[in-house]
């Protein structure tokens, strides 16, 4: 049994290292380059505002100085100019403990991590005369939210208490999609103050996850606005309503926490499907204001489970004028709005507020609680700048440099870090691996604004002899392994490349989250340092980009939180677009048996599925949100499992309950779950917006079945939702013909009018 650690720690797996004066990644050396743009090795990748002349001494204007340090580029051009691309402009721009004062809105570029001191959270705060209506603007307003890439805002208060309680004003614009991260942040606004709020999203947006923030006063904490969110460890003070759902297909939110509110979650609007799961209410009036379903569709599908409120809370759940819930929901059991599909059922069971019963794995929990874990990203905050190793200044050092091979550098590295206890920092770059590089336990990895781990060279390039980049312990190994702030990668076409293989759990006694990933994601071309890109990969068959994002092994147990493995549909960094086909077989595989956690995972493109968990036990994923390749569907002739028909694994699909020439069956599963036992999925966001070739926008189903399960047991599903699939859910037993368990027939939300949408509340076997 694993214990789980409390909401809100402060970091996870740092009670062995000395105590520290002052955050380490403030005072160590900062050497990190961009590789793939001229000049590079002279980048800058660390700003620190007071360099630039802000000053944080709570008077001092400091608009400029803060504009300066995230501006700044080299000697032609600035960083809001797009001189640099997508990916070849990385920045920290750092704030040290204090209070920064603005006057105007500050705004975010590309490739930006805006950054305080967890040790002491720095303020940024807007002035009594503040000017315009955004304090901080989150992403690049160059790109829109669904192409709204490599942002990150962490460690920080944001405070409006200063402006007039009659302004209209967004502390942060946050319209963004994967490959983002939004953590550790207070929302200071003044109580009462209804026209101000926390967090605002704008038009269409595909983000996955923002976690462990606080909002105290104001309006609205999130009005929210995206295509799918996982909401974890959210806390709400004061605000007026906690969530405004302005538009949202699928949803999770985990760790909840509702204080002195008018409304916790308002989705009178008519969101699609929202699951309220391990959270709690105190003096608020209504935890849930929903919208009423009709009988054309399931919009407005809920499930609630571990629901916790006091006598102070009037009403769990109203719709409209009506109390539709009140009281807690009792432990095992979940509370359930929308179409189901109990056990060996292939007809939906409506249900308008039905309380089932549903034990949770003991394996998954903290069983005082009956929570899932909830894991603030680790900042090792405890280490001192002594504890921290930097790869680039070592003995042996690794270059980083997108052309130099780091592998034998970082393995004996990472041997002697993890036998000093040591955290060991990857300054950005791109780190060439020609071969697997073990992660022993006893380790902790940081990168910075994303560092790059790239496979290259012969050894991953037989695709029938799969090889891992990145190895997380041997077979049967137990212990501390963390990872935070990477992509993982491939240099070239690589058909046998595993990019990441965790084979490693908890020590016995040890925690969830001992194992883990947090802000980690998988890119396979797209982008400069990669030649997956260009007439290369024209054609998929010519391009087996990469065998597998990630397996979890058998006696694997991992956490996982914020992920997008993201196979390139268009090249970030050329400025026509630069459509590529690359045809990379395969996403997350998880066989683990020891506990897995996956909170916020994206994964796209992929030929044969995007997740397969397979012979699998103790899984639990918040949110997954997929797509499949977009040159899969009519007009295309390269039919899964082709192009990898000749290197099957054992673990992998095929295809044989879809007719030969069926092209809109022959196409990449979102989700496979087989001959598994105690999987908790919560929601499932699967997307067809362009299929084919020609990548045509759908009108109509562009794809036959979403996902695929085969004889488990003790599996529960809920809020799965698609977009132009015909069928939700297929079922088979050993060889014979799927039989089609969930079809679209379960109309959902509009996506603004332009998709098909269909959604299951409930999926039991």
């Amino acid at each position: 049994m694993l214990f789980i650690l409390p909401i809100l720690a402060l970091a996870v797996g740092c009670a062995a290292a000395p105590a520290a004066s002052g955050y380490w990644y403030e005072s160590i050396e900062h050497n990190g380059i961009s590789p793939t743009i001229t000049n590079g090795k002279n980048w800058k990748v660390f700003r620190n505002v007071k360099d630039y002349g802000a000053k944080g001494d709570g008077t001092t204007d400091d608009t400029v100085a803060i504009q300066q340090a995230i501006n700044t580029g080299d000697s032609t051009g600035t960083r809001d100019a797009g001189r640099f691309g997508s990916t070849g402009q990385p920045a920290v721009v750092y704030f040290p403990a204090g209070t920064y004062v603005v006057k105007s809105t500050i705004k975010s570029a590309i490739g930006t991590v805006i950054m305080g001191d967890p040790t002491n959270l720095p303020t940024l705060k807007a002035a009594a005369g503040f000017t315009g209506t955004t304090l901080l603007f989150g992403r690049d307003q160059r790109y829109s939210g669904l192409i709204g890439f490599f942002h990150g805002v962490k460690n920080l208060i944001l405070d409006s208490t200063a402006v007039s309680a009659s302004k209209t004003i967004a502390l942060l614009e946050w319209s963004v999609s994967q490959n983002n991260q939004l953590s550790n942040v207070v929302f200071n606004m003044p109580v009462g103050a209804a026209t101000h709020t926390g967090i605002t999203m704008q038009g269409m947006n595909s983000g996955l996850i923002i976690n462990d923030l606080e909002f105290r006063g104001g309006g609205v904490g999130v009005l929210l606005a995206a295509t799918q969110y996982h909401l974890k460890s959210l806390v709400f003070k004061n605000v007026k309503t906690g969530i405004k759902i302005s538009s949202l297909l699928q949803g999770t939110a985990q760790g909840l926490r509702f204080e002195d509110c008018s409304i916790g979650i308002d989705a009178s609007s008519g969101s699609g499907m929202l699951s309220l799961i391990d959270s709690s209410a105190t003096n608020t009036s209504v935890v849930i204001t929903a919208a009423a379903m009709s009988s054309s569709s399931v919009t407005g599908s809920l499930v609630l489970e571990n629901v916790n409120v006091d006598s102070s809370v009037a009403a769990t759940i109203k719709t409209g004028s009506t109390t539709t819930l009140t009281g807690s929901t009792p432990p095992n059991t979940v509370w359930i709005r929308g179409n189901t599909y109990p056990a060996s059922s292939t007809t939906p069971s409506r249900v308008d507020g039905s309380l089932l019963p549903l034990p949770r794995p003991s394996l998954l929990i903290n069983t005082t609680s009956n929570s899932y874990p909830l894991l603030p990203p680790p900042t090792y905050a405890s280490y001192p700048p002594s504890a921290i190793l930097n790869v680039k200044t070592s003995s042996p050092a690794a270059a980083g440099d997108g052309v130099t091979d780091d592998t034998a550098a970082l393995q004996a590295i990472l041997a002697a870090a993890a036998k000093n206890n040591q955290v060991v920092y990857f300054p950005h770059g791109i780190y060439l691996l020609t071969d697997t590089l073990t992660i022993p336990p006893g380790s902790r990895l940081v990168g910075e604004a994303w560092t790059q781990l790239s496979a290259s060279g012969a050894k991953f390039a037989d695709a029938a002899k799969p090889r891992a980049m990145l190895r997380v312990g041997e077979a049967g190994s137990r212990g501390v392994a963390q990872l935070s702030d990477f992509i993982f990668t491939v240099a070239d076409v690589l058909p046998g490349a595993v990019l990441v293989e965790v084979n490693m759990s908890p020590a016995e006694g040890g925690q969830a989250g001992d194992v883990g990933f947090w802000n980690c994601h998988f890119r396979v071309g797209g982008a400069r340092g990669s030649a997956v890109r260009g007439t290369k990969c024209a054609k998929p068959e010519g391009c087996l980009a990469a065998r597998l994002s990630a397996h979890l092994t058998e006696g694997s147990g991992s956490y996982w939180e914020n992920v997008w493995s993201w196979v390139a549909d268009h090249d970030l960094d050329e400025s026509a677009g630069g459509q590529v086909y690359p045809g990379a077989a395969a996403g997350f595989l998880v066989e683990a048996r020891r506990g897995t956690w996956i909170l916020g995972m994206g994964v796209e493109h992929h030929v044969l599925y995007q997740v397969n968990i397979n012979k699998a036990e103790n899984v639990f994923i918040g949110l997954q949100e997929g797509e499949a390749a977009y040159w899969q569907g009519k007009g295309n002739t390269v039919l899964a499992p082709a192009p990898w028909t000749q290197s099957l694994l054992a673990s992998d699909p095929d295809f044989a309950w879809c007719g030969a020439s069926e092209v809109q069956c022959r196409m990449g599963l979102y989700q496979r779950v087989s001959n598994s036992k105690n999987i908790s999925i919560y929601s499932s966001g699967f997307w067809n917006f362009v299929a084919g070739p020609q990548r045509q926008m759908c009108s109509d189903d562009c794809q036959d079945n979403a996902a695929l399960y085969e004889g488990n047991e003790k599996f529960s599903v809920f809020g799965f939702s698609t977009i132009n699939n015909k069928n939700l859910l297929v079922e088979r037993s050993g060889q014979s013909t799927a039989v089609v368990a969930a079809r679209a027939a379960n109309p959902g939300s509009l996506m603004d009018g332009l998709f098909k949408t269909a959604s299951v509340a409930g999926y039991f076997r």
